[in-house]
C-alpha cells in the first residue's frame, strides 16, 4: 500500500464519517429500537442486544415492552414475572440487572433514568458501552458507543497494529470519541451506523472490503481491496457492552 493512499487523521475520519453515514441512510435496517427516542425502550433493547443475535431480539423487546410498558412498571414487578417474561432469551443475569436498574431509577431518580453517561454507568448491569450507547440513541449525545463490531470497525480501518490492553483500548475509544458528531440527528446516525457496519460488512468472520463503503477512508481496505477472512486477520473478539 502506498503510504499516500491514507490522508492525514483528520481528512480519513472526514471522509470515513460521510461515506459510512450516507451508506447508512440508505441500507441501514430497519429495527424496532431504531425508530425510538425513548430512554426505557433503548435501554432494554441495548441490554437484550448483549450476546444475542438482533434476529432474536426483536420479538422478545415487542412482548417485554408490552408486558412492562414503562421503567416504573418494571421496578413494580415481582422478580419472577421478569423472569419469566425473559425466559429463552438467555443470560438472565441480564434480567436481574436491568430489575434493579429499574428499582434503584425508580428510588433515586424519580423514576426517570439519567441523561449524564457517568450517571448511568453508576446503575445496575450497565458499562460504558451500554451508557454511551442509551445516551447517544435516546437522547442524541455527542458520546462513542464501542462494542465489538464498532472496535473491530475502528481496528480495520484507522489502528491496524492496534496495541494490546489498556493503550489499545484508550485509542479505540478515543477515535470513536473524534468521530461523533457534536450532537443531534448526526451523532445517532454515526454511531448506528459504525455498529451496522460491524455487524454486516466488516464482520469477525471476513471483510468484504470490494463491498465496504468506507474501503477508500480505511487503512486495511486500501491494503487488502478484496477483503481478508478470519484466517488472515488478527481481529479479536469482544462481548458487547464490555469495552
Amino acid at each position: 500500500m502506498n503510504p499516500k493512499s491514507i490522508p492525514d487523521p483528520k481528512s480519513q475520519r472526514l471522509r470515513f464519517k460521510r461515506r459510512l453515514v450516507k451508506w447508512f441512510r440508505q441500507h441501514g435496517r430497519d429495527l424496532p429500537w431504531r425508530q425510538t427516542r425513548d430512554p426505557y425502550q433503548v435501554l432494554v433493547s441495548e441490554i437484550m442486544l448483549q450476546q444475542t443475535q438482533v434476529i432474536r431480539v426483536e420479538g422478545y423487546w415487542h412482548r417485554f415492552l408490552k408486558r412492562f410498558p414503562t421503567l416504573p412498571d418494571l421496578a413494580a414487578a415481582r422478580p419472577s414475572r421478569v423472569r419469566e417474561a425473559w425466559a429463552g432469551l438467555g443470560y438472565y443475569r441480564r434480567a436481574a440487572n436491568l430489575h434493579a436498574l429499574a428499582r434503584t431509577v425508580v428510588t433515586d431518580h424519580d423514576g426517570e433514568l439519567p441523561q449524564d453517561p457517568a450517571t448511568l454507568r453508576a446503575l445496575p448491569g450497565v458499562g460504558r458501552y451500554t451508557a454511551g450507547a442509551v445516551a447517544s440513541f435516546a437522547w442524541e449525545a455527542a458520546e462513542p458507543a464501542v462494542d465489538t463490531n464498532v472496535a473491530r470497525v475502528l481496528r480495520r480501518a484507522f489502528h491496524p497494529k492496534l496495541p494490546s490492553g489498556a493503550a489499545g483500548e484508550k485509542l479505540l475509544w478515543a477515535t470513536a470519541k473524534a468521530l461523533v458528531p457534536r450532537r443531534g440527528p448526526s451523532a445517532w446516525a454515526t454511531n448506528q451506523a459504525l455498529m451496522e457496519l460491524g455487524a454486516l460488512i466488516c464482520t469477525a468472520r471476513v471483510a468484504r472490503c470490494g463491498a465496504c463503503p468506507v474501503q477508500n477512508a480505511c487503512i486495511t481496505g486500501l491494503a487488502h481491496p478484496a477483503g481478508i477472512s478470519r484466517s488472515n486477520s488478527t481481529t479479536r473478539s469482544r462481548s458487547r457492552g464490555k469495552l
